[in-house]
Protein backbone atom coordinates (compact mmCIF):
# COMPACT_ATOMS: atom_id res chain seq x y z
CA UNK A 1 0.00 0.00 0.00
CA UNK A 2 1.52 3.31 -1.09
CA UNK A 3 1.87 5.95 1.63
CA UNK A 4 -0.37 8.98 0.82
CA UNK A 5 1.53 12.06 -0.39
CA UNK A 6 0.57 15.58 -1.39
CA UNK A 7 -0.74 15.80 -4.93
CA UNK A 8 1.85 18.50 -5.67
CA UNK A 9 4.64 16.05 -4.89
CA UNK A 10 3.15 13.38 -7.16
CA UNK A 11 2.69 15.85 -10.04
CA UNK A 12 6.26 17.10 -9.63
CA UNK A 13 7.47 13.50 -9.95
CA UNK A 14 5.31 12.83 -13.01
CA UNK A 15 6.34 15.99 -14.86
CA UNK A 16 9.89 16.33 -13.53
CA UNK A 17 9.14 19.90 -12.49
CA UNK A 18 9.54 21.90 -9.29
CA UNK A 19 7.00 21.64 -6.47
CA UNK A 20 5.89 25.25 -7.12
CA UNK A 21 5.31 24.52 -10.80
CA UNK A 22 3.32 21.44 -9.82
CA UNK A 23 1.14 23.60 -7.57
CA UNK A 24 0.52 25.97 -10.48
CA UNK A 25 -0.58 23.11 -12.70
CA UNK A 26 -2.97 21.91 -10.01
CA UNK A 27 -4.40 25.35 -9.20
CA UNK A 28 -4.85 25.93 -12.92
CA UNK A 29 -7.26 23.00 -13.13
CA UNK A 30 -4.96 20.85 -15.28
CA UNK A 31 -4.71 17.82 -12.96
CA UNK A 32 -7.27 15.07 -12.38
CA UNK A 33 -7.29 12.30 -9.80
CA UNK A 34 -9.25 9.22 -10.82
CA UNK A 35 -10.96 11.33 -13.49
CA UNK A 36 -11.92 14.21 -11.19
CA UNK A 37 -10.21 17.61 -11.50
CA UNK A 38 -8.53 18.53 -8.22
CA UNK A 39 -7.38 22.12 -7.61
CA UNK A 40 -5.86 21.72 -4.13
CA UNK A 41 -2.08 21.01 -4.11
CA UNK A 42 -2.35 19.60 -0.58
CA UNK A 43 -4.83 16.90 -1.67
CA UNK A 44 -3.49 13.49 -0.57
CA UNK A 45 -3.07 10.68 -3.10
CA UNK A 46 -1.85 7.12 -2.79
CA UNK A 47 -2.60 4.49 -5.44
CA UNK A 48 -4.76 6.91 -7.39
CA UNK A 49 -4.67 7.63 -11.12
CA UNK A 50 -3.14 11.09 -11.50
CA UNK A 51 -3.38 12.58 -15.00
CA UNK A 52 -2.22 15.84 -16.55
CA UNK A 53 -4.42 17.47 -19.21
CA UNK A 54 -2.90 17.32 -22.69
CA UNK A 55 -3.19 21.07 -23.12
CA UNK A 56 -1.77 21.89 -19.67
CA UNK A 57 0.25 25.10 -19.66
CA UNK A 58 2.12 27.21 -17.15
CA UNK A 59 1.63 30.36 -19.18
CA UNK A 60 0.28 33.00 -16.83
CA UNK A 61 -3.46 32.71 -16.65
CA UNK A 62 -5.38 35.85 -17.47
CA UNK A 63 -6.73 37.79 -14.53
CA UNK A 64 -10.49 37.63 -14.14
CA UNK A 65 -13.18 40.13 -13.25
CA UNK A 66 -16.54 38.73 -12.16
CA UNK A 67 -19.94 40.41 -12.20
CA UNK A 68 -22.42 39.17 -9.59
CA UNK A 69 -26.14 39.91 -9.25
CA UNK A 70 -26.24 40.01 -5.47
CA UNK A 71 -29.60 39.05 -3.89
CA UNK A 72 -31.10 41.39 -1.31
CA UNK A 73 -30.48 40.24 2.26
CA UNK A 74 -27.50 38.06 1.34
CA UNK A 75 -23.75 38.55 1.49
CA UNK A 76 -22.03 38.92 -1.85
CA UNK A 77 -19.98 35.83 -2.72
CA UNK A 78 -18.92 33.80 -5.72
CA UNK A 79 -19.79 30.10 -5.96
CA UNK A 80 -18.76 28.04 -8.99
CA UNK A 81 -22.22 26.46 -9.12
CA UNK A 82 -23.89 29.83 -9.78
CA UNK A 83 -21.99 30.73 -12.95
CA UNK A 84 -24.57 32.14 -15.34
CA UNK A 85 -25.56 29.79 -18.17
CA UNK A 86 -25.36 32.86 -20.41
CA UNK A 87 -21.65 33.45 -19.67
CA UNK A 88 -19.93 33.93 -23.05
CA UNK A 89 -16.34 34.35 -21.91
CA UNK A 90 -15.10 30.82 -22.59
CA UNK A 91 -13.04 31.05 -19.37
CA UNK A 92 -12.80 27.89 -17.29
CA UNK A 93 -14.14 28.68 -13.80
CA UNK A 94 -11.60 27.79 -11.13
CA UNK A 95 -11.96 27.58 -7.38
CA UNK A 96 -9.27 30.23 -6.90
CA UNK A 97 -11.45 32.73 -8.77
CA UNK A 98 -13.96 32.55 -5.93
CA UNK A 99 -11.32 34.26 -3.80
CA UNK A 100 -11.16 37.38 -5.99
CA UNK A 101 -11.48 40.69 -4.14
CA UNK A 102 -14.85 42.42 -3.93
CA UNK A 103 -14.25 46.01 -5.07
CA UNK A 104 -17.76 47.46 -5.22
CA UNK A 105 -19.56 46.35 -2.03
CA UNK A 106 -23.29 46.73 -1.43
CA UNK A 107 -25.27 47.00 1.79
CA UNK A 108 -26.73 43.69 2.96
CA UNK A 109 -30.31 44.83 2.28
CA UNK A 110 -29.50 46.03 -1.26
CA UNK A 111 -29.37 43.94 -4.42
CA UNK A 112 -27.68 44.34 -7.76
CA UNK A 113 -24.33 44.51 -9.47
CA UNK A 114 -21.18 43.71 -7.46
CA UNK A 115 -17.70 43.40 -8.97
CA UNK A 116 -15.01 40.92 -7.89
CA UNK A 117 -11.56 40.94 -9.47
CA UNK A 118 -8.00 39.64 -9.14
CA UNK A 119 -6.86 42.14 -11.79
CA UNK A 120 -4.96 44.94 -9.99
CA UNK A 121 -5.72 47.36 -12.84
CA UNK A 122 -9.48 46.92 -12.52
CA UNK A 123 -9.30 47.07 -8.73
CA UNK A 124 -7.28 50.28 -8.81
CA UNK A 125 -9.64 51.95 -11.26
CA UNK A 126 -12.79 51.09 -9.32
CA UNK A 127 -11.24 52.16 -6.02
CA UNK A 128 -9.12 55.16 -6.94
CA UNK A 129 -11.56 56.53 -9.53
CA UNK A 130 -14.67 55.82 -7.42
CA UNK A 131 -15.45 59.54 -7.20
CA UNK A 132 -15.87 59.83 -10.98
CA UNK A 133 -17.42 56.46 -11.88
CA UNK A 134 -21.20 56.69 -12.12
CA UNK A 135 -23.44 54.11 -10.49
CA UNK A 136 -27.06 53.68 -11.58
CA UNK A 137 -29.44 52.57 -8.84
CA UNK A 138 -33.17 51.85 -8.94
CA UNK A 139 -34.89 52.65 -5.65
CA UNK A 140 -38.41 51.72 -4.58
CA UNK A 141 -39.72 54.28 -2.10
CA UNK A 142 -42.76 54.94 0.05
CA UNK A 143 -44.12 58.12 1.56
CA UNK A 144 -44.85 61.50 0.01
CA UNK A 145 -42.03 63.60 -1.32
CA UNK A 146 -41.75 67.13 0.07
CA UNK A 147 -42.58 70.05 -2.25
CA UNK A 148 -39.51 70.74 -4.37
CA UNK A 149 -37.93 67.49 -3.17
CA UNK A 150 -36.99 66.16 -6.60
CA UNK A 151 -35.42 69.49 -7.55
CA UNK A 152 -33.39 69.42 -4.34
CA UNK A 153 -32.13 65.91 -5.08
CA UNK A 154 -30.89 67.12 -8.47
CA UNK A 155 -29.51 70.56 -7.61
CA UNK A 156 -25.75 71.12 -7.62
CA UNK A 157 -26.17 73.28 -4.51
CA UNK A 158 -28.41 70.77 -2.72
CA UNK A 159 -26.33 71.08 0.43
CA UNK A 160 -26.52 67.37 1.35
CA UNK A 161 -23.80 66.55 3.86
CA UNK A 162 -23.48 62.91 4.88
CA UNK A 163 -21.11 61.77 7.64
CA UNK A 164 -19.38 65.13 7.44
CA UNK A 165 -18.81 64.96 3.67
CA UNK A 166 -20.51 67.23 1.12
CA UNK A 167 -22.09 64.88 -1.39
CA UNK A 168 -21.58 65.24 -5.12
CA UNK A 169 -24.68 66.04 -7.23
CA UNK A 170 -26.88 63.18 -8.39
CA UNK A 171 -29.23 62.78 -11.34
CA UNK A 172 -32.57 61.62 -9.98
CA UNK A 173 -35.79 60.95 -11.88
CA UNK A 174 -39.11 59.18 -11.34
CA UNK A 175 -39.57 55.87 -13.16
CA UNK A 176 -43.12 55.48 -11.89
CA UNK A 177 -45.11 56.59 -8.83
CA UNK A 178 -42.94 54.62 -6.38
CA UNK A 179 -39.64 54.16 -8.18
CA UNK A 180 -36.71 56.54 -8.46
CA UNK A 181 -33.63 56.24 -10.64
CA UNK A 182 -30.40 57.56 -9.15
CA UNK A 183 -27.27 58.14 -11.24
CA UNK A 184 -24.49 59.28 -8.95
CA UNK A 185 -20.72 59.28 -8.60
CA UNK A 186 -18.73 58.48 -5.50
CA UNK A 187 -21.68 56.70 -3.89
CA UNK A 188 -21.27 56.16 -0.16
CA UNK A 189 -23.01 53.40 1.83
CA UNK A 190 -26.24 54.80 3.23
CA UNK A 191 -26.15 57.90 1.03
CA UNK A 192 -29.26 57.20 -1.03
CA UNK A 193 -31.37 56.32 2.00
CA UNK A 194 -30.22 59.54 3.68
CA UNK A 195 -31.06 61.66 0.62
CA UNK A 196 -34.49 60.09 0.29
CA UNK A 197 -35.28 60.58 3.98
CA UNK A 198 -34.23 64.23 3.67
CA UNK A 199 -37.07 64.83 1.20
CA UNK A 200 -39.71 62.76 3.00
CA UNK A 201 -39.26 59.36 1.36
CA UNK A 202 -38.42 55.97 2.80
CA UNK A 203 -36.35 53.44 0.86
CA UNK A 204 -38.06 50.05 0.53
CA UNK A 205 -35.71 48.32 -1.92
CA UNK A 206 -32.56 49.28 -3.75
CA UNK A 207 -30.93 47.69 -6.80
CA UNK A 208 -27.69 48.78 -8.48
CA UNK A 209 -27.98 48.07 -12.21
CA UNK A 210 -24.88 49.71 -13.67
CA UNK A 211 -21.32 50.61 -12.70
CA UNK A 212 -19.64 52.99 -15.12
CA UNK A 213 -20.29 51.66 -18.62
CA UNK A 214 -21.00 48.09 -17.48
CA UNK A 215 -24.69 47.21 -16.95
CA UNK A 216 -26.04 44.23 -15.07
CA UNK A 217 -28.45 43.60 -17.97
CA UNK A 218 -30.19 40.22 -17.84
CA UNK A 219 -27.92 38.58 -15.26
CA UNK A 220 -30.17 36.48 -13.02
CA UNK A 221 -30.34 37.01 -9.27
CA UNK A 222 -27.60 35.07 -7.48
CA UNK A 223 -25.69 34.34 -10.70
CA UNK A 224 -22.40 35.75 -11.94
CA UNK A 225 -20.49 35.99 -15.18
CA UNK A 226 -17.05 37.02 -16.40
CA UNK A 227 -16.38 40.54 -17.61
CA UNK A 228 -15.84 40.30 -21.37
CA UNK A 229 -12.68 41.68 -23.03
CA UNK A 230 -14.51 44.56 -24.73
CA UNK A 231 -16.26 45.72 -21.55
CA UNK A 232 -14.77 48.71 -19.73
CA UNK A 233 -15.92 50.46 -16.58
Amino acid sequence: MTEPVRLAKRVAEILGCSRREAEQYIEGGWISVDGVVIEEPQHRVAEHRVEVAKDASLLAASSVTLLLHKPAGHEANIALATLSPDDRSGIRPLKKHAGADMVTPLALAASGLVVFTDDWRVARKLREDAAVIEHEVIVEVSGEIKPGGLDRLNRIDHGFTFNGVLLTPAKVSWQNETRLRFALKGERPGQIAYMCESVGLRVETMKRIRIGRVPMSSLQVGHWRHLLPHERF
